[in-house]
This record gives C-alpha cells, structure tokens and sequence, in this order.
C-alpha cells in the first residue's frame, strides 16, 4: 500500500502535468464546513427526513409552507457555515496549474462560489436562488431570510412572485425534475475533455453527476479520487486518497506550491 507521501507526490505531478483537469465535489466536501451530507447514516439528511415529503415537486404543491419553511432553514444554516481550508486550497490549486480547471459540483450550499472559486457548474442548483413556479423569476434569497418561519412547525407560506404572482420556490433540483440542461451539458463537455478527474467527496450514487468520471476515463482521463471512505469511482480510479477534502488538498497545495519556488 503507497503511504501518504507517495500519494501526495503522485497527484502533485499528476496535476502538475495536466492540460484539462475537472473537479467533481460532492457532500463530503461540504461536511467538514458544517453542512451535513444526504445520506450517511444516522447523520445523513434523508436519514432524518423523507425526501418525498420535502424535495418533490409534489411535495411543494401538497405542502407548500412546510416544504419552504425546511428550505429556508437550509438557506439559514448553510449562509452560516465557512469555506474549510479544501475550498481555499481549491482556489490555489487552479491558480498554480498551467491547464484549464473546471469545477463540477453537486452542492447547493454556495460554498465553492463564496470561497473564489469562479465559473463553478451547479449541478444541483443553489439554495441562494429562489425563483417562481409560474416563470421561473428570480427572487432574492435575501428576502426570503428576513421571512420569519412559525415558531412552533418551522412552517413558512412561499412569498409570491411580484412578477406574476406565483409562489416561489427553492432554486434547487429536486427529486423527479431533471437537471439543468446548459449546466449539464457543460459538465460533459469538461469530462469528455478531461485528462485528469479529480472527484472529491461524493457518494458517486446520483446520476447522472456520477457518471462524470466514468466519462473522463473512457476518454483516457487519469482519476484522482479523494474520500474517507471508498465508493463505487474507486473501482476505477488511478489514486485513491483515503483523506478529507481539508486535508488531502491543503497538503496538495503545499506540494505544488514548493515546486513553484
């Protein structure tokens, strides 16, 4: 088994040298901000709620003040919650590599964004983009903190769009609709293009997101997959680096930034 420093420097001069580089984060990139994941036990969101009661479009149109209430929560806790040092060293690692990076997230938290990183593909959508059921304008995810939830149920009524009057809604992908189509198919295009793949911190079970990797493989891509725990991309990865993002990509800058001097 290769010990920390030979994976350290393995990747080091796998990024070093790589002209198309996509970056695929998941929640485990989130948790160590504070922000649980989906689905690890016990402390996983749909461990503690149902998803069809709180992330369908049919859960909104039954339920809409319960459904809006837990969002604006959500909106709450993660406008809280800090970019861990992975976020930063992220911002570091595309400024020291010659080759074109891309970061590919399936995150709604904001996190990469508030952290520097610029033209983050948002899978999933945001928590920060509120927009209306009847035609998809845009509301201010300011104004929807100021609502005050009922003290009691959490409930909270979707204010109405000053457009058309329809409620909003969360600016999320929720379970039963289909992604965003630009956003998807930019991620394609990165992953079709990518000679290294560096995926970090995702359960690798939601499609289509965890299909990326296997995209950048088949076009020869090199994987870097950095997890605590292994997943199905580890059957396919080139490194696995049994590591948190904080961690693996701190050290990884500290690597690269000693080659630079």
């Amino acid at each position: 088994m290769d010990s920390e420093n030979d994976i350290l420097s393995r990747v080091a001069e796998m990024v070093s040298g790589a002209k198309n580089i996509l970056v695929l984060t998941g929640a485990g990139m989130s948790a160590e901000s504070g922000v649980p994941t989906f689905r690890e036990a016990q402390t996983g969101l749909w461990e503690k709620y149902d998803p069809q009661q709180l992330a369908t479009p049919e859960a909104f149109e039954r339920n809409p003040s319960r459904v809006f209430g837990w969002y604006h929560k959500r909106l709450s806790m993660v406008r809280a919650a800090q970019p861990h040092r992975g976020y930063r060293a992220l911002v570091r690692v595309v400024e020291l590599v010659l080759g074109k990076t891309k970061i590919v997230t399936q995150n709604v938290d904001g996190l990469h964004r508030r952290s520097g990183s610029e033209g983050v593909i948002e899978l999933h959508g945001s928590l920060d983009a509120f927009r209306c059921t009847g035609g998809s304008h845009d509301f201010p995810s300011d104004e929807v903190l100021s609502l005050i939830p009922d003290a009691v149920t959490g409930n909270l009524d979707p204010p109405k769009c000053r457009i058309c009057t329809s409620p909003v809604r969360p600016g999320v992908v929720w379970f039963n609709e289909m992604l965003p189509e630009a956003a998807l198919r930019e991620a394609w295009r990165t992953a079709e293009a990518a000679d290294l793949a560096l995926v970090i911190g995702t359960s690798a079970l939601v499609h289509p997101a965890a299909g990326l990797p296997s995209v950048a493989a088949r076009r020869g891509g090199s994987i870097v997959e950095i997890n605590p725990e292994r997943t199905p991309v580890s059957s396919i990865a080139d490194v696995v680096w049994n590591s948190t993002a904080g961690e693996a990509l701190s050290s990884l800058v500290e690597r690269l930034e000693s080659a630079h001097r």
